[in-house]
Formats: structure tokens, sequence, C-alpha cells
């Protein structure tokens, strides 16, 4: 008889559990014309929880209905800016339960704005604007606090100035070049906030100004490629906001495709496009500052990149 294969020794590796896409709405009824936030919010811990995994011993195990409870009391004080929101969750379970070290809070904001009406701005009726939404990532390892921000579903499109041609050919190759195209694409931008201090820091105004820069930098570039276009905006941003240590872009090339009416008699002068949606293009880069350390734990659970 064989004798019994021995038994493999087994760890615990990285772990984090929480409570995932809490959905929270605050209205602000301090004035007669009303705010409100549109919030989804994940919350994950990290920390002295090895017994909780290997012996089910439940003692360091911060409930995730706990951690929901947590974020409704919290809003209750107000939001204040996403990022000032998850660092406030953070240093609550930081500091409130000594065996949790660190951990992770995400948070999506979706955007709503007010009802014109013949007599101007409705104080306390909204309308959500488009699919766009605001993100942020935080995560604390001790002492230390990462802060990744950005969006998603930025959807863009400049119906010329570009172009896309000098590109390698081989049999199969099918796509003709072109020097007037459309270029469309929806926008992923995240970026790693660095040396600044999160407590003061104008979050707020700095998302929106570096959404306008993205925005004026793809008006505004003349390109030769969907490549060159997220350069030249993750380079804006990086120029014009020093808290900023580098930007991480996923933008999908959402195809136009000139659409032939030679069979009916009628000709195309770049006119009529067939928006194609799969198969797409898929463009992604990190734009950085050349003195930038690499920082891979702000970024090591933010998926969808190279």
């Amino acid at each position: 008889m064989s004798e019994p294969a021995a038994r493999t020794a087994v760890v615990l590796g990285d772990n984090q559990y929480g409570k995932a896409e809490v959905r929270l709405v605050r209205v602000d009824r301090s004035t007669p014309r009303h705010e409100i936030t549109d919030l989804n919010v994940s919350s994950q811990l990290r920390g002295d929880l090895e017994d909780v995994h290997t012996l089910g011993d439940n003692a360091h195990c911060v409930a995730t209905d706990t951690q929901k409870n947590t974020i409704y009391a919290l809003a209750r004080d107000g939001i204040g800016s996403i990022e000032q929101f998850a660092l406030r969750l953070g240093a609550h379970f930081t500091d409130g339960f000594e065996w949790i070290t660190g951990g992770r809070w995400e948070v999506e904001q979706y955007t709503w704005d007010r009802i014109d009406t013949s007599a101007g701005e409705h104080d306390h009726s909204f309308v959500r604007s488009g699919g766009e939404t605001r993100t942020t990532v935080v995560q604390r390892a001790g002492d230390e606090v990462f802060v990744v921000s950005g969006l998603t579903d930025l959807v863009v499109l400049k119906s010329t100035g570009s172009e896309f041609h000098g590109f390698p050919r081989d049999r199969y190759t099918t796509l003709p070049e072109t020097s007037d195209r459309i270029l469309a694409t929806s926008v992923t931008a995240r970026w790693r906030y660095a040396g600044i201090d999160p407590e003061s820091f104008d979050f707020d105004g700095t998302f929106a100004a570096v959404r306008a820069t993205l925005l004026e930098t793809f008006a505004t570039t003349h390109s030769l490629a969907l490549q060159q276009t997220l350069y030249a905006m993750g380079e804006s941003a990086l120029q014009v906001h020093p808290g900023i240590a580098e930007i991480a872009f996923s933008m999908p090339n959402k195809h136009h495709f000139l659409v032939d009416l030679t069979p009916f008699g009628l000709d195309n002068p770049n006119e009529v496009f067939f928006a194609a949606d799969r198969p797409y293009g898929l463009i992604e880069a990190t734009v950085r500052r050349a003195d930038a350390q690499p920082e891979p734990r702000a970024w090591s659970t933010v998926a969808g990149f190279c």
C-alpha cells in the first residue's frame, strides 16, 4: 500500500472584506435651495483577520452590516468631497478598532443637474445628467494613505481634426488610411495624488479643473492617433495640477465607419456613418511625472488598466 501524501502547508494570503456598493443619497436641506449627493460606497477592511478565516473566530470581524450602517451614520454629518468622505471612513475604522490596520474605501458619485423652468433653475427638482461618474479609491496601510481619484464614462467625440495613417500593412490589413475621421471615445481616467495634505486639499476644485483640462485638450489636439490624444490629455493635466503624480487612462476607440451609399446612386461626402459598438480598439496607458516614484500600493485594487 502506498504511503499517504504529506499534508501541504497552507497559509492565508492578502485579504480584505467589507460591504460593497452601499447606495446613499443625501439631501442638504439647510437652505430652501437643496443640494443632492448621490453615491455608491464600498468599504473593505484589512488587518489582523487570520483567526476569522482559519478558525471561524469572529472576535476581530467587524460585521459588514456595521460597515454599511457606519457609512449612513457618517453621512448624517455631511459628505464634503467624495475623497474627504472616504478618508473619514478610513480613519473611523482604523482608529476605532486596533486590529484594523488598513483598508480600501471606494466611492462613485452620480451627477444630478437642476431642472430648468420658465422661472429659472428649480430649487429642489433635478434631472440625472449623462452617464459620467466621478470616482475615488482611498486606501490605508498603517499611517500611510493613498488617494486615487478620477472619472468613468466621459463620452467625447470630435467630428474632424483627427487622422490615422502611416501604420504598417500586411496581408491582413484592410483598414484604409484617412486624413479626416470622427474620433470618439469613453474616457476612464484615474489620477494619483501625491505630496498633498488630504485634510485641507481642495478635491472638488481639482476634480473640476482636471476634467476641464482633459476636455479642452481632447477638443484642441489635432489627433494623429488616439494614443497621441491620450498622452496629450495626461501631459496637460500633469502640467496644470502639481498635486497629481500620475494619471492612468483606459479609452476605447468608438469607431464610426463611413457608410457606402453608392448602391443607391448617392455619394457620401464624409457625412453618414455607422457607429459600431464592437469590436473596438482599446487604448490604455499611464502618463506620469518623470520624477514621480511608483506607488503600486495605491493601484493594487484599481482594476481595468494595463
